[in-house]
Order: structure tokens, then C-alpha cells, then sequence
């Protein structure tokens, strides 16, 4: 395999290095295994530090406009204090584990639209440098695959998802961004709803779910948004009639009331809750627009590879960005 990048701060005849990631998509709170394979380069070199970083492109409001910039969501130290011979070979092997709330870039195999990837970075005599940059593929944990499933088969159609720098109020977000997956309306509801915008928090023990319905106008009222945040337990999956729920839910936050039904076992109501940082509505066209959430349509893997470099090509000086909590 060819090596990816030669280490330009470390000088011309520097080490190279190419990370390789174990095939398939990963899971939010899941692990994560690779090497990074270092080839040694003009003179013997002492490798302090080997680092990984989970980086994303975000949304984020400017004063005049939207813009993109790059967030570190974790950093992971997977090597380091050894001696790389010239022109010698050396392979770390690792697996670290991501955070629960990592975004989730594809369904069913399909690119939903958000970019992550891993940025390995080699620290060698007090120099740093940005080596290899790795595509990233995550699916769905089972709750978010259930609910997100419910929501095609209710008739709904999936039309983008990207990620906001900012945080929601009164949640448990711990990464400096979230994401929003935009659902368009069935017919039956698109006389009161203009779209939907669902965002997944997830913990150990099971999800959140903030669901935010763009409401339409009506003759007699302004149009506004109504955001109800709901939990869910991973040990919920299997034993709850997800239409039947997603469809409560949705009934409920379009209504813009506290549901008076007792919700089943394992799913909890938390009534209304708000987003705020930079970013709460922008849309990344990684979709085409009403392409049915469980049949997703989108790029295919060698345009994913070349997004990954186009999306970090400009990302010098933006991975420091992030949201402050504003609750």
C-alpha cells in the first residue's frame, strides 16, 4: 500500500504514515481497529506520540451566512516512545472506542450526507504533524435503526442529515456539535408540517431523541417550530411497536401538547426542550429529497473517498471550533 503522506513539518526525508481501518462501519460507542503503518524516512527518528482524531465537518452560522468548518469530536493516543530506523518499517496496531453521541454517516449502506474521519497525527523531536486522513463509515445503533425505519414505513421520506455546532438545552450532549436528520411529512401531515428534524443523543444506557416539527401557518396563526424531547432504552428495542410510538411521538409534538397516554416500557417523555448555538436548520444536500428513510439513495462509496478530501482539504486552523453551551 502506497503511504499517504509524507510528514512536511518534519522536513523533506521525514517518516510517512498510512493509517488502515478494518473494513465496515462502526457503531457510536463502539470500537474502532486499525494500524498505523509508519515507514522510516532519510535518518533515525524517536516517535513521541502517535495520535488519532475524530474529526467532522460541521454547519455553523457566520453574520452573513452559513458556513463549514472542522470540529475534533475525540482525540486517542495509540502509540508512541519508540525508535523508527531509516527507511525502517513499523506497525501499531489499535482499537480505541468512539463516544456514544458519534454521528451516523450511512443506513443500509448508503451515505446519508455527514463526512467523518480519522486524522492521524505523529509527533516526532518536539515537531507535529497531520499524517493520514481516513474516511469513516458509522451505522446506526438498533434504537436509532428502529425508530429511523419507523419513520419510512409510517410514510415519511428522508430528505438530508448533516451536523450543527451548538448544543441542546437540557440534554445530556457532551461533543461540541449534534446532528439533524431532516424527514419530510407523509400527505396526512404536510397540511400542518413543513418537515421534521430528528436528532439522536446517545448514552450507555439508551437515547434521546429530540424530534423538532416545522409547523406551517395557518389562516389564523404563525408558522413556528416545536421541539419535545423523548428517551429510549437499548432494552426497549425488541419489545415496543416502534410505528406505534414514532406515530404517538409525532402526534404529540405536532399538537405542540404533553402526550396523555402512558408511553410503553423503556420510552419516556421529557417535554419540550431548545437548540441554540450557531446552527438549527441547515441542510447538506448529501440526499436527493423524498428518497423513503430505509431505502436511502445517496453517493457511492469512491465519491465518499473524494468528499473526505475535498470537505478537509481547508481545515488548517478549524479544528479548534466548537460550541458553547448556551443553556
Amino acid at each position: 500500500m502506497v503511504f499517504k503522506k509524507l510528514l512536511g513539518a518534519l522536513g523533506v526525508g521525514g517518516p510517512s504514515v498510512d493509517t488502515v481501518l478494518e473494513p465496515g462501519p462502526a457503531l457510536p460507542g463502539g470500537l474502532v481497529t486499525g494500524e498505523v503503518r509508519l515507514r522510516g524516512g532519510g535518518s533515525d527518528v524517536t516517535v513521541d506520540r502517535i495520535s488519532l482524531l475524530l474529526v467532522a465537518r460541521v454547519e455553523m452560522e457566520g453574520q452573513d451566512e452559513e458556513q463549514e468548518g472542522t470540529v475534533v469530536l475525540e482525540r486517542f493516543t495509540v502509540g508512541g516512545g519508540f525508535r523508527l530506523a531509516e527507511e525502517a518499517e513499523h506497525t501499531v496496531p489499535f482499537t480505541v472506542t468512539l463516544p456514544w453521541e458519534t454521528p451516523i454517516t450511512e443506513l443500509h449502506g448508503q451515505h446519508l450526507g455527514p463526512v467523518l474521519g480519522i486524522r492521524t497525527e505523529l509527533e516526532v523531536a518536539g515537531a507535529r504533524d497531520k499524517g493520514d486522513l481516513d474516511a469513516l463509515a458509522v451505522g446506526p445503533l438498533p434504537a436509532q435503526e428502529a425508530i429511523l425505519e419507523a419513520f419510512g414505513q409510517l410514510g415519511h421520506s428522508f430528505r438530508s442529515a448533516d451536523l450543527e455546532l451548538g448544543h441542546i438545552r437540557g440534554t445530556g450532549q457532551q461533543l461540541p456539535c449534534y446532528q439533524e436528520i431532516e424527514i419530510l411529512p407523509p400527505a396526512g401531515h404536510a397540511h400542518a408540517v413543513n418537515e421534521i428534524e430528528v436528532t439522536f443523543i446517545a448514552t450507555p444506557g439508551g437515547l434521546e431523541i429530540v424530534i423538532e416539527a416545522d409547523k406551517r401557518a395557518g389562516l389564523f396563526s404563525d408558522g413556528h417550530d416545536t421541539v419535545h424531547r423523548f428517551t429510549a432504552s437499548h432494552h426497549a428495542v425488541p419489545h415496543t411497536d416502534w410505528n406505534a410510538q414514532v406515530d404517538a411521538w409525532l402526534k404529540e409534538v405536532i399538537a405542540g401538547r404533553e402526550a396523555r397516554a402512558t408511553p410503553p416500557s423503556g420510552v419516556e417523555h421529557h417535554g419540550d426542550q431548545h437548540r441554540s448555538g450557531p446552527g438549527t436548520g441547515a441542510v447538506v444536500a448529501g440526499v436527493a429529497a423524498g428518497v423513503a428513510v430505509g431505502v436511502v439513495g445517496g453517493m457511492v462509496a469512491a465519491e465518499v473517498v473524494d468528499e473526505i478530501g475535498d470537505a478537509f482539504e481547508d481545515e488548517e486552523g478549524d479544528e479548534d471550533a466548537g460550541g458553547d453551551d448556551e443553556g
